[in-house]
Protein backbone atom coordinates (compact mmCIF):
# COMPACT_ATOMS: atom_id res chain seq x y z
CA UNK A 1 0.00 0.00 0.00
CA UNK A 2 1.33 3.43 -0.97
CA UNK A 3 0.12 6.49 0.92
CA UNK A 4 -0.46 9.81 -0.78
CA UNK A 5 2.18 12.51 -0.47
CA UNK A 6 1.93 14.63 2.66
CA UNK A 7 1.36 17.78 0.62
CA UNK A 8 -1.43 16.04 -1.27
CA UNK A 9 -3.25 15.32 1.98
CA UNK A 10 -2.80 18.94 3.04
CA UNK A 11 -4.17 20.16 -0.29
CA UNK A 12 -7.18 17.87 0.03
CA UNK A 13 -7.91 19.10 3.55
CA UNK A 14 -8.03 22.65 2.19
CA UNK A 15 -10.31 21.50 -0.63
CA UNK A 16 -12.66 19.53 1.61
CA UNK A 17 -12.91 22.35 4.15
CA UNK A 18 -13.94 24.56 1.26
CA UNK A 19 -16.65 22.09 0.25
CA UNK A 20 -17.99 21.91 3.78
CA UNK A 21 -17.99 25.70 4.07
CA UNK A 22 -20.04 25.85 0.86
CA UNK A 23 -22.70 23.69 2.52
CA UNK A 24 -22.71 25.90 5.62
CA UNK A 25 -23.27 29.02 3.51
CA UNK A 26 -25.72 27.41 1.05
CA UNK A 27 -28.77 28.51 2.98
CA UNK A 28 -29.29 25.01 4.39
CA UNK A 29 -31.05 24.77 7.75
CA UNK A 30 -28.35 24.34 10.39
CA UNK A 31 -30.96 22.59 12.56
CA UNK A 32 -31.53 19.90 9.93
CA UNK A 33 -30.93 16.34 11.13
CA UNK A 34 -27.98 14.53 9.57
CA UNK A 35 -29.57 11.31 8.21
CA UNK A 36 -26.35 9.32 8.55
CA UNK A 37 -25.60 10.68 12.05
CA UNK A 38 -29.15 11.13 13.40
CA UNK A 39 -28.07 12.34 16.83
CA UNK A 40 -26.56 15.43 15.17
CA UNK A 41 -27.89 18.48 13.44
CA UNK A 42 -25.94 19.96 10.55
CA UNK A 43 -24.47 22.52 12.95
CA UNK A 44 -23.46 19.76 15.39
CA UNK A 45 -21.65 17.99 12.58
CA UNK A 46 -19.78 21.13 11.49
CA UNK A 47 -18.76 21.88 15.06
CA UNK A 48 -17.54 18.29 15.46
CA UNK A 49 -15.37 18.62 12.36
CA UNK A 50 -13.99 22.01 13.39
CA UNK A 51 -13.10 20.73 16.85
CA UNK A 52 -11.35 17.71 15.35
CA UNK A 53 -9.30 19.96 13.09
CA UNK A 54 -8.24 22.23 15.95
CA UNK A 55 -7.48 19.28 18.24
CA UNK A 56 -5.33 17.73 15.55
CA UNK A 57 -3.60 21.04 14.97
CA UNK A 58 -2.73 21.17 18.68
CA UNK A 59 -1.45 17.58 18.78
CA UNK A 60 0.71 18.04 15.70
CA UNK A 61 1.79 21.57 16.48
CA UNK A 62 2.99 20.71 19.99
CA UNK A 63 4.37 17.28 19.00
CA UNK A 64 2.20 15.84 21.76
CA UNK A 65 3.43 12.59 23.29
CA UNK A 66 0.08 11.65 24.82
CA UNK A 67 -3.61 12.33 24.35
CA UNK A 68 -4.67 15.94 24.82
CA UNK A 69 -8.18 16.98 25.93
CA UNK A 70 -10.07 18.54 23.05
CA UNK A 71 -11.00 21.58 25.10
CA UNK A 72 -7.32 22.57 25.36
CA UNK A 73 -7.26 23.36 21.65
CA UNK A 74 -7.62 27.14 21.20
CA UNK A 75 -11.00 28.00 19.72
CA UNK A 76 -12.31 24.45 19.95
CA UNK A 77 -15.63 25.61 21.37
CA UNK A 78 -16.59 27.38 18.18
CA UNK A 79 -18.93 30.36 17.88
CA UNK A 80 -20.77 31.22 21.09
CA UNK A 81 -24.11 31.67 19.34
CA UNK A 82 -25.82 28.83 17.52
CA UNK A 83 -27.53 29.22 14.18
CA UNK A 84 -25.10 31.84 12.85
CA UNK A 85 -23.95 30.48 9.50
CA UNK A 86 -21.49 33.31 8.86
CA UNK A 87 -19.76 32.83 12.21
CA UNK A 88 -19.69 29.07 11.79
CA UNK A 89 -18.20 29.46 8.32
CA UNK A 90 -15.46 31.81 9.54
CA UNK A 91 -14.61 29.49 12.44
CA UNK A 92 -14.46 26.45 10.14
CA UNK A 93 -12.18 28.30 7.73
CA UNK A 94 -9.83 29.20 10.58
CA UNK A 95 -9.95 25.61 11.87
CA UNK A 96 -8.75 24.38 8.49
CA UNK A 97 -5.93 26.91 8.47
CA UNK A 98 -4.85 25.80 11.95
CA UNK A 99 -4.51 22.13 11.08
CA UNK A 100 -3.00 22.60 7.62
CA UNK A 101 -0.46 25.08 9.00
CA UNK A 102 0.57 22.64 11.72
CA UNK A 103 0.78 19.69 9.31
CA UNK A 104 2.84 21.55 6.73
CA UNK A 105 5.22 22.92 9.34
CA UNK A 106 5.70 19.48 10.90
CA UNK A 107 6.11 17.31 7.81
CA UNK A 108 4.92 13.70 7.67
CA UNK A 109 7.52 12.13 9.93
CA UNK A 110 7.28 14.44 12.95
CA UNK A 111 6.29 12.63 16.11
CA UNK A 112 2.72 13.22 17.29
CA UNK A 113 0.57 11.03 19.51
CA UNK A 114 -2.34 9.20 17.89
CA UNK A 115 -5.03 6.84 19.11
CA UNK A 116 -4.05 4.26 16.49
CA UNK A 117 -0.45 3.77 17.62
CA UNK A 118 0.92 5.45 14.49
CA UNK A 119 2.50 8.46 16.17
CA UNK A 120 3.28 10.78 13.29
CA UNK A 121 1.93 13.94 11.75
CA UNK A 122 1.49 11.93 8.57
CA UNK A 123 -1.12 9.78 10.31
CA UNK A 124 -3.11 12.91 11.15
CA UNK A 125 -2.86 14.36 7.65
CA UNK A 126 -4.42 11.19 6.29
CA UNK A 127 -7.02 10.89 9.05
CA UNK A 128 -8.25 14.46 8.75
CA UNK A 129 -8.45 14.17 4.97
CA UNK A 130 -10.85 11.27 5.18
CA UNK A 131 -12.71 12.67 8.19
CA UNK A 132 -13.57 15.60 5.96
CA UNK A 133 -14.43 13.45 2.94
CA UNK A 134 -16.96 11.36 4.85
CA UNK A 135 -18.44 14.13 6.98
CA UNK A 136 -18.64 16.33 3.91
CA UNK A 137 -20.95 13.72 2.41
CA UNK A 138 -22.93 13.66 5.66
CA UNK A 139 -23.33 17.44 5.49
CA UNK A 140 -24.50 17.36 1.89
CA UNK A 141 -27.14 14.77 2.80
CA UNK A 142 -28.37 16.92 5.70
CA UNK A 143 -28.59 19.94 3.41
CA UNK A 144 -30.44 18.02 0.69
CA UNK A 145 -27.55 18.47 -1.72
CA UNK A 146 -26.02 15.80 -3.96
CA UNK A 147 -22.69 14.43 -2.83
CA UNK A 148 -19.78 15.32 -5.06
CA UNK A 149 -17.22 12.97 -6.55
CA UNK A 150 -13.96 12.67 -4.64
CA UNK A 151 -10.63 12.64 -6.48
CA UNK A 152 -9.97 8.98 -7.36
CA UNK A 153 -6.65 8.68 -5.53
CA UNK A 154 -8.21 10.21 -2.41
CA UNK A 155 -11.30 7.99 -2.52
CA UNK A 156 -9.19 4.86 -2.99
CA UNK A 157 -6.95 5.84 -0.09
CA UNK A 158 -10.04 6.44 2.05
CA UNK A 159 -11.12 2.84 1.49
CA UNK A 160 -7.62 1.61 2.36
CA UNK A 161 -7.67 3.65 5.56
CA UNK A 162 -11.15 2.47 6.55
CA UNK A 163 -10.04 -1.13 6.21
CA UNK A 164 -6.96 -0.38 8.32
CA UNK A 165 -9.13 1.27 10.99
CA UNK A 166 -11.53 -1.67 11.19
CA UNK A 167 -8.59 -4.06 11.52
CA UNK A 168 -7.06 -1.85 14.24
CA UNK A 169 -10.36 -1.74 16.16
CA UNK A 170 -10.58 -5.52 16.06
CA UNK A 171 -7.10 -5.85 17.56
CA UNK A 172 -7.29 -3.03 20.10
CA UNK A 173 -10.92 -3.15 21.30
CA UNK A 174 -11.99 -6.74 22.02
CA UNK A 175 -15.55 -5.70 22.85
CA UNK A 176 -16.12 -3.67 19.69
CA UNK A 177 -18.83 -4.62 17.22
CA UNK A 178 -16.17 -5.03 14.52
CA UNK A 179 -15.05 -8.22 16.25
CA UNK A 180 -18.30 -9.81 15.09
CA UNK A 181 -17.05 -9.57 11.50
CA UNK A 182 -16.28 -13.27 11.34
CA UNK A 183 -17.16 -15.32 8.30
CA UNK A 184 -14.28 -17.72 7.56
CA UNK A 185 -14.07 -18.61 3.90
CA UNK A 186 -16.15 -15.61 2.87
CA UNK A 187 -14.99 -12.44 1.17
CA UNK A 188 -16.14 -9.07 -0.14
CA UNK A 189 -15.06 -7.53 -3.42
CA UNK A 190 -15.22 -3.79 -3.98
CA UNK A 191 -15.00 -2.83 -7.63
CA UNK A 192 -14.84 0.74 -8.88
CA UNK A 193 -16.10 0.91 -12.45
CA UNK A 194 -15.01 4.44 -13.35
CA UNK A 195 -11.25 4.54 -12.69
CA UNK A 196 -8.15 3.95 -14.75
CA UNK A 197 -6.66 0.47 -14.52
CA UNK A 198 -3.39 1.77 -13.06
CA UNK A 199 -5.20 2.97 -9.93
CA UNK A 200 -6.21 -0.63 -9.20
CA UNK A 201 -9.37 0.50 -7.42
CA UNK A 202 -10.54 -2.97 -6.46
CA UNK A 203 -10.35 -4.65 -3.07
CA UNK A 204 -10.72 -8.14 -1.64
CA UNK A 205 -11.68 -8.25 2.04
CA UNK A 206 -11.65 -11.57 3.92
CA UNK A 207 -13.21 -12.15 7.35
CA UNK A 208 -11.40 -14.98 9.17
CA UNK A 209 -11.87 -15.53 12.90
CA UNK A 210 -8.67 -13.70 13.84
CA UNK A 211 -9.55 -10.41 12.12
CA UNK A 212 -10.06 -9.04 8.64
CA UNK A 213 -7.42 -9.12 5.95
CA UNK A 214 -7.49 -7.17 2.71
CA UNK A 215 -5.61 -6.56 -0.50
CA UNK A 216 -6.07 -4.69 -3.72
CA UNK A 217 -7.03 -6.82 -6.68
CA UNK A 218 -9.70 -8.39 -8.87
CA UNK A 219 -10.88 -11.77 -7.62
CA UNK A 220 -14.16 -13.60 -7.27
CA UNK A 221 -15.74 -13.16 -3.85
CA UNK A 222 -18.79 -14.10 -1.83
CA UNK A 223 -20.33 -10.69 -2.49
CA UNK A 224 -19.31 -7.82 -4.73
CA UNK A 225 -20.18 -4.13 -4.56
CA UNK A 226 -19.71 -2.39 -7.91
CA UNK A 227 -20.12 1.16 -9.04
CA UNK A 228 -18.43 4.58 -9.28
CA UNK A 229 -15.54 4.85 -6.83
CA UNK A 230 -16.95 7.67 -4.68
CA UNK A 231 -20.27 5.84 -4.40
CA UNK A 232 -18.54 2.58 -3.48
CA UNK A 233 -16.59 4.43 -0.79
CA UNK A 234 -19.69 6.07 0.69
CA UNK A 235 -21.72 2.87 0.58
CA UNK A 236 -18.90 0.91 2.24
CA UNK A 237 -18.79 3.58 4.95
CA UNK A 238 -22.56 3.33 5.42
CA UNK A 239 -23.21 6.79 3.99
CA UNK A 240 -25.00 5.68 0.84
CA UNK A 241 -27.40 2.82 0.25
CA UNK A 242 -25.96 -0.10 -1.72
CA UNK A 243 -29.18 0.19 -3.74
CA UNK A 244 -28.42 3.77 -4.81
CA UNK A 245 -28.51 4.37 -8.56
CA UNK A 246 -25.26 3.27 -10.17
CA UNK A 247 -24.38 0.73 -7.48
CA UNK A 248 -24.79 -3.01 -7.87
CA UNK A 249 -24.60 -5.82 -5.30
CA UNK A 250 -23.75 -9.27 -6.64
CA UNK A 251 -23.76 -12.41 -4.51
CA UNK A 252 -24.44 -12.87 -0.80
CA UNK A 253 -26.02 -9.58 0.20
CA UNK A 254 -26.21 -10.64 3.86
CA UNK A 255 -22.41 -10.61 4.08
CA UNK A 256 -22.30 -7.02 2.89
CA UNK A 257 -25.05 -6.14 5.37
CA UNK A 258 -22.99 -7.73 8.15
CA UNK A 259 -20.09 -5.48 7.22
CA UNK A 260 -22.24 -2.36 7.15
CA UNK A 261 -23.72 -3.20 10.56
CA UNK A 262 -20.50 -4.10 12.37
CA UNK A 263 -17.71 -2.07 10.77
CA UNK A 264 -17.32 0.92 13.11
CA UNK A 265 -14.70 3.03 14.85
CA UNK A 266 -15.45 1.19 18.05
Amino acid sequence: MTLLAHDRYCEEIVHQVGRLRAVVTSGAELTATVPTCPDWTLEDLVRHVGRALRWTGLIVGTRAEQDVPVDRAPGAGGPAASGDAAALDAWLAESGEVVVGALREAGPDARAWSWAGVGTAGFWARRMTHELVVHGADAALAAGLPHRAVAPEVAADAIDEWLDIVRFVQRALPGAAANELRAPGSSLHLHATDTAAELNAEWIVELPDDGITWRRGHEKATVALRGPLTDVLLAFYGRLSPDAPGLEVLGDRKLLELWLEKATFG
